[in-house]
């Protein structure tokens, strides 16, 4: 082993030894295992450096292209780094840093690998066998992967055929959720996402919804809500407030002619004012909704009605469109014409006909006498 791989995994070991080990007899897994026994996948989180698991080959010699090796941690925790030992033997220490090379490290919240965050990514240089790397992130899961694909053109240091041979896994973090620190006695700021934060600064990954900032502490701008705060809120709070940052409901109540928690949907036809309890006078023009905010009938009243809810009838003597129309004063009885259209709906005193008695029966029997 070189020197600088000494100092570097020195450094490492230094500045794990606050960390509690994360991965210890956690249960483990593997794409594949080598023929025979005392292989498994758990021989390289058991605390014993002299059992390591020991996989198929792959390569373009082999049936398989791919390897991977994982533990589950057995929850989401506050990683800092991951140390390798990988299986060495003596006199072949070339070999096996070429048979290793090209792995990647992989943290995820799942097992699939795909939906993971890179933690490492080996170079051209072959790596020590004794392995450790800072990854300050989050998750369940920590996967080994190392490939050997056909077309690809790798360093001449990298092995062809590999067998992967893991002696110790140790995953270092802090133990308990929510905490940070070298010595884990520091808690993530109350608005981080999944009360995760960097081992080392406390700096959220992610904010917890309605919050934003490195360390979470501002709240959603007025308007917006949600995760990130990328969600809008609809706009429609009583009193022109702001929706609940959080959520995007509107915890005062919605704006007139609005209802449901978010205040996203209009009153139904008919149904206006705070809360849509209201009901329209049922007057407005041509059978039209009121305003569903006020109750007005905006485009005017139905004929017979007046005032700006269209709930007033006519005043007496007057009927119509705007209530322009005014009455003959012939009705029956001195009667008020009706208020729609002005008829006499009771009859006509003597002397008039029609519908709105407006028509003098003297005058009709004067112009039949002429004619005969």
């Amino acid at each position: 082993m070189k020197i600088t791989d000494l100092a570097i995994s020195f450094v490492g070991l230094i500045a794990t030894l606050a960390f509690d080990d994360l991965s210890h007899n956690k249960d483990a897994s593997q794409s594949h295992t080598a023929q025979g026994t005392g292989y498994g996948a758990e021989n390289a989180v058991d605390g014993n450096k002299a059992t390591c698991m020991r996989t198929k080959p792959i390569g373009p010699n082999a049936l398989d292209r791919t390897v991977w090796w994982k533990v589950d941690l057995g929850g989401v925790y506050n990683i800092y780094s991951v140390s390798i030992l990988f299986k060495n033997y003596d006199g072949y220490d070339s070999r096996q840093r070429g048979r290793f090379a090209g792995f990647s490290l992989f943290i995820s919240n799942t097992e699939d690998r795909d939906s993971s965050s890179l933690c490492y990514k080996d170079g051209q240089e072959l790596p020590p066998l004794n392995f450790s790397t800072t990854c300050t992130l989050f998750g369940r899961y920590v996967i080994f992967y190392n490939e050997r694909l056909d077309g690809v053109a790798y360093p001449a240091e990298y092995v062809t055929n590999v067998y992967t041979e893991l002696c110790e896994v140790t995953v270092y973090g802090c133990s308990k959720p929510g905490i940070y620190g070298k010595s884990c006695n520091l808690p993530c700021p109350t608005n981080c996402r999944y009360r995760t934060c960097h081992i080392e600064n406390g700096s959220c990954f992610n904010c917890a919804a309605g919050y934003r900032g490195i360390l979470c502490k501002t709240e959603c701008p007025h308007g917006w809500y949600g995760v990130d705060c990328k969600q809008q809120c609809s706009g429609h709070c009583r009193d022109s407030i702001s929706c609940n940052h959080v959520t995007g409901q509107c915890d005062g109540g919605c704006a007139a002619g609005w209802h449901d928690s978010f205040c996203k949907k209009e009153c139904d036809d008919g149904a206006y004012g705070y809360g849509c309890v209201k009901h329209c006078s049922g007057y407005c023009l041509n059978d039209t909704p009121c305003n569903k905010e006020t109750g007005h009938c905006d485009i005017g009243c139905a004929p017979g009605y007046i005032n700006a809810f269209c709930s007033q009838k006519c005043n007496s003597g007057t009927f119509g469109n705007g209530c322009t129309g005014r009455c003959s004063g012939n009705c029956l009885n001195n009667d008020v014409c009706h208020h729609i259209d002005g008829a006499c709906t009771g009859g006509c005193m003597n002397g008039y006909i029609g519908k709105l008695c407006s028509t003098s029966n003297c005058a009709l029997r004067l112009s039949i006498v002429k004619l005969t």
